[in-house]
């Protein structure tokens, strides 16, 4: 917050009302939150539309009964969805224009006296809160959509093991980020965003450099990969791609869920290739080459890099954004919030970024998806493009991948090709 003259001079000059705000607020809620509707019910009909049928392109490939499994499953997945898109649209009206923010901010802010302790308070309430309430939902897709359609492998047990470790993490390291955070946001004047910004790039690639080596391994056993003639043929094509990497391991992921993949992770010389274990149970040595090829087309073509130069720099604009929100009164009373504060301006923006910013998830999605399309063909150049095709028809079937999106749906929301077009592309190569 400001504390000078000047700064309330600013906030008292403003051209926007509370009323105005609140009311841009609740119809791009309205629209977002209807746009994800119909965007999910054309997706049902496409798919209900081609669910009798297997493409004419896998005919040979899959089997009826896998496309309509991949159908039902895509459209169960779908209608929950739209479902917690309702939810979480009344939940933000509930914390916002109906008070709840506001009220947990009074109860901290009676438990505390230091400003960066109340809202520190008040902000791991409110994401506990938040958390909690969503929990139903994150059980429901796991325990019965994934478990309906034979995917979920994970125990309640290990379920709540998996919540306990990644609130304990999410503490140590998250907690004395938010409290550095505030204390910039209090400290450091008019430019604070900036400096905010730095510590965020510097905890991000932070993050980076750890995560293979100390945070994965609490959640997953990695073993150095055993197969001798798979290992030589990914080493001499590491080789060949110039990739450097610390080893080759395999995740445990089947204890968790029968879903496949495949990665590569970590920053500079933490680097790791990782394959799942369902994976690796599916795929031929040649299969698994071109997949591997396909991964280090990311590198290759530098898209890690690119990827998290883009967020860096879009957050960089959001924190000046806020820089800019926070010194309105129009910005907290148009959200529900009467007691303005460096703490509720920061949770109040990322609350309602998505709201504002929903129409950038195309334009990321196509970015994404130009990335796959130069990252298959890199695969194709390093290796056959038949073999990357039969791994990607059996990543599909294995993952109950629908072959038949509604394309607009796609455009909006898939970071990857529909499968149809990614390996058209990939057959004329």
């Amino acid at each position: 917050m400001c504390h000078n003259r000047a700064c309330y001079e600013h906030l008292n000059n403003t051209h926007m009302t509370a009323t105005q705000f609140t009311f841009i607020f609740i119809a791009a809620l309205a629209l977002s939150t209807l746009a994800k509707l119909w965007l999910a019910s054309r997706h049902l009909a496409h798919i209900a539309a081609h669910r009798t049928a297997v493409p004419d392109a896998f005919h040979e490939k899959v089997q009826l009964g896998d496309h309509q499994k991949a159908a039902d499953y895509t459209s169960a997945k779908t209608r929950f969805d739209m479902l917690g898109a309702l939810f979480d649209a009344a939940l933000l009206l509930a914390f916002t224009l109906a008070g709840g923010i506001q009220a947990i901010a009074d109860l901290c802010n009676s438990w505390f006296s230091a400003p960066i302790a109340q809202g520190m308070a008040t902000l791991v309430a409110v994401l506990v809160l938040y958390s909690l309430l969503e929990a139903p939902f994150n059980i429901y897709r796991t325990f019965v959509i994934e478990a309906r359609f034979g995917f979920n492998k994970m125990t309640f047990r290990l379920y709540l093991l998996d919540a306990l470790k990644g609130l304990l993490i999410g503490a140590v390291l998250g907690l004395p980020l938010l409290f550095g955070v505030l204390w910039l946001m209090e400290r450091m004047g008019a430019y604070w965003w900036l400096y905010v910004w730095l510590v965020w790039v510097v905890f991000n690639l932070l993050i980076l450099f750890i995560y293979p080596s100390f945070i994965a391994p609490l959640f997953n056993k990695f073993s150095p990969l055993q197969d001798d003639a798979m290992k030589s043929r990914i080493e001499s094509l590491l080789k060949r791609c110039g990739f450097t990497a610390q080893g080759l391991f395999v995740m445990d992921g089947s204890k968790r869920s029968a879903h496949g993949n495949a990665y590569f992770t970590g920053f500079g010389k933490t680097k790791r290739i990782v394959f799942f274990d369902t994976l690796l149970e599916r795929l031929s040595i040649n299969e698994v080459e071109a997949v591997l090829a396909h991964e280090l087309g990311h590198f290759k073509r530098r898209h890690v890099v690119k990827r998290i130069a883009a967020t860096f720099a879009l957050s960089l604009v959001f924190l000046w954004l806020l820089g800019l929100l926070m010194q309105t009164t129009w910005f907290y009373q148009g959200l529900g919030v009467t007691t303005p504060s460096t703490a509720l301006a920061l949770l109040l923006f990322f609350m309602v970024l998505p709201v504002f910013s929903f129409l950038l998830g195309p334009i990321m999605s196509a970015y994404s998806r130009k990335h796959e399309f130069e990252a298959d063909a890199y695969a194709a150049r390093q290796t056959d493009a038949a073999d990357l095709v039969n791994a990607l028809v059996k990543m599909y079937q294995d993952n109950a991948a629908t072959l038949t999106p509604d394309p607009l749906y796609s455009r909006f929301y898939d970071s990857h090709p529909p499968a149809m077009v990614r390996i058209a592309h990939l057959q004329t190569r």
